[in-house]
C-alpha cells in the first residue's frame, strides 16, 4: 500500500477493557491487527479504576468484618491497620493483571504500538512514541481511547489537596477528613473504602439523593446506613466555592438556599469523566463529536466510512463491560458478522459499598415512562435465613415486572455481594424470564439467592417469609 508502512486490517486506539477486548475477538475473526496504548494496557479501569478499587474495597470489607467479629465469638484485642499495605496489595493485583493482558496480545498476535497515536488521513494512523513518529495503514479504525475524571469550573486536581479517582489511588497515607464531591458510584465508593478506614468523610451531591440512577429506597436505605456509620451526606448541595491552603481546603455549598461552609484536609472531585476526543484528528477527519462524545449508530460506526468508536468515548454507559460488548459489536460489523447491537436497557451495573449496590434492567420509573403496567415486588434480607445467620441483615431485593404477562423488567440489589445476585436475572432478561420462572427455581438453603426467588414471589402476592 505505502513506503514500507505496517499495514493492518484493523488499528486499534486504546488498550483498555473496550480496545484490547476488540484487538482479541479481531484475531478470532482473521483479521490483521494492531493496537496503539499510550500508558499502559488494560487502560483506566485495570490500572486506575475497577481493579485496585475493588482491591482496597476488599481490604475493607476484611477490616469491618473484624470491627464485628465480637458478636460471633471471635474477640480481637487490638486491630491495626496499614493502609500502605492494602494500597500495594491493590497495585500489585493491577499489575498482574495487565501482565495477562501484555501475554493476551503476544497470544494472540496483536500487534502493540507505544505511544500516542491520532487519526493523519483516512486509514493512516500516526504514532508519537519514546523511540521516534511512525504511520501506521489500517483498513478500519477503531477509537478506544476512554475518559478522564472530570473537574469542577475553576478548580484544578493538584494532587494533594485537590484529588481525583487517581490521585487517591496512588495515595499510600489516609487523611484525617475529606470531603467526596459527587455521590454516583466512584464517589460512593471511596466513601465506604475511606470511612472503614477511619477518615471522617463528608459526601456532597448536588442531586436530590445519592447514586441518582438507582431506585429511589435503595439511594435511602443506603444514605441512613452512611449517616449510622459517621458520614456526614449532603444532597441537594451545590457547590459554590472551592479553597485550598497549607492547612486543608474549604468548600462552600449550598443547600436548601442556605451556604454552608465544609473544611477538611482533602476533596476527591468524583463529578464524572470528560471523552480522551482531543488531539486525535477526529474533526478533520469529518468523524461527528457531540460535546466532545464520538457519535456512533448501533454498530459503533462513525459518520466516516471504515471509523469505529467503543466505550467511554462514545458517552455511553461509561462501564467496562460496555466497552467490551460495544469494541466486539464493532469487530463483528468489520468482519462481515452479524453484530449484535447492545441492548443498553439490559446492562448490568454495580457499586462496590458495603453493602453492594447493584442492577440490571430497567429502574420503576423507567418502565413506567416506557409505558408498561408494571407490578413489583421487594423483598427485605432481614427475612433471608443466611443474612440473619451471618448478621447481614442491612438491605433488600426488588423485582420490577409487566402486568400483563409477568415478564422481569430489572431488579434492583442492596445487599452483600449484590453485584452477584444480580447474574441470575440479568440472563433472565435476556431470555424474558417471567416472575413464575424464578419462583419455580429451587434455590438452595440457605443462601442470599433465596432473596431473589422471594422478590419474584412478592410480586405474585406469594412470599413466604415475609
Amino acid at each position: 500500500m505505502s513506503n514500507g508502512a505496517p499495514q493492518h486490517d484493523v488499528v486499534i486506539i486504546g488498550g483498555g477493557p473496550g480496545g484490547y477486548v476488540a484487538a482479541i475477538r479481531a484475531h478470532q475473526r482473521g483479521l490483521n491487527v494492531g493496537l496503539v496504548e499510550r500508558e499502559a494496557l488494560g487502560g483506566t479501569c485495570l490500572n486506575w479504576g475497577c481493579i485496585p478499587t475493588k482491591a482496597l474495597l476488599y481490604s475493607a470489607g476484611i477490616l469491618d468484618s473484624i470491627k464485628n467479629a465480637k458478636q460471633h465469638g471471635v474477640i480481637v484485642e487490638e486491630v491495626k491497620t496499614d493502609y500502605a499495605a492494602a494500597q500495594k496489595n491493590s497495585r500489585r493485583a493491577a499489575d498482574r493483571l495487565r501482565k495477562g493482558v501484555e501475554f493476551l496480545m503476544r497470544s494472540n498476535q496483536v500487534t502493540v504500538y507505544e505511544g500516542t497515536a491520532r487519526i493523519a488521513a483516512p486509514g493512516k494512523v500516526a504514532v508519537e512514541g519514546k523511540d521516534g513518529a511512525r504511520t501506521i495503514e489500517a483498513k478500519n479504525i477503531i477509537v478506544a481511547t476512554g475518559a478522564r475524571p472530570r473537574s469542577l469550573p475553576g478548580v484544578e486536581p493538584d494532587g494533594k489537596h485537590i484529588l481525583t479517582s487517581r490521585d487517591a489511588l496512588a495515595m499510600t497515607k489516609l487523611p484525617p477528613s475529606m470531603i467526596i464531591i459527587g455521590a454516583g458510584a466512584i464517589g460512593v465508593e471511596f466513601a465506604s473504602l475511606f470511612n472503614t478506614f477511619g477518615v471522617q468523610v463528608t459526601l456532597v451531591e448536588a442531586l436530590p439523593r445519592i447514586l441518582p440512577l438507582e431506585e429511589p429506597e435503595i439511594s435511602d436505605e443506603l444514605t441512613k446506613l452512611f449517616k449510622r456509620r459517621g458520614m456526614n451526606v449532603l444532597t441537594g448541595a451545590m457547590v459554590k466555592q472551592v479553597d485550598a491552603g497549607k492547612q486543608g481546603v474549604t468548600v462552600v455549598v449550598a443547600v436548601d438556599g442556605k451556604e454552608e461552609t465544609l473544611t477538611a484536609d482533602q476533596i476527591l472531585v468524583a463529578i464524572g469523566v470528560a471523552p480522551n476526543s482531543e488531539n486525535l484528528g477526529l474533526e478533520e477527519a469529518g468523524v461527528k463529536l457531540d460535546r466532545g462524545f464520538i457519535q456512533v449508530n448501533e454498530f459503533m460506526q462513525t459518520s466516516v466510512p471504515g471509523i469505529y468508536a467503543i466505550g467511554d468515548v462514545v458517552g455511553g454507559p461509561q462501564l467496562a463491560h460496555v466497552a467490551s460488548e460495544e469494541g466486539i459489536v464493532a469487530v463483528e460489523t468489520i468482519a462481515g458478522g452479524t453484530a449484535r447491537p447492545v441492548d443498553y436497557d439490559k446492562v448490568p451495573r454495580a457499586t462496590y459499598c458495603h453493602p453492594q449496590v447493584a442492577a440490571v434492567g430497567l429502574t420503576e420509573a423507567r418502565a413506567r415512562e416506557m409505558g408498561y403496567d408494571v407490578k413489583t415486588g421487594v423483598f427485605p434480607l432481614r427475612g433471608n435465613g443466611l443474612a440473619v445467620a451471618t448478621g447481614r441483615t442491612e438491605g433488600f431485593v426488588k423485582i420490577v415486572a409487566e402486568s400483563r404477562y409477568d415478564e422481569i423488567l430489572g431488579v434492583h440489589i442492596l445487599a452483600p455481594e449484590a453485584s452477584e445476585l444480580m447474574a441470575e436475572i440479568g440472563l433472565g432478561l435476556t431470555i424474558e424470564t417471567t416472575l413464575h420462572d424464578v419462583a419455580a427455581t429451587i434455590h438452595a438453603h440457605p443462601t442470599l439467592s433465596e432473596a431473589v426467588r422471594e422478590a419474584a414471589m412478592a410480586a405474585l402476592g406469594e412470599a413466604i417469609h415475609i
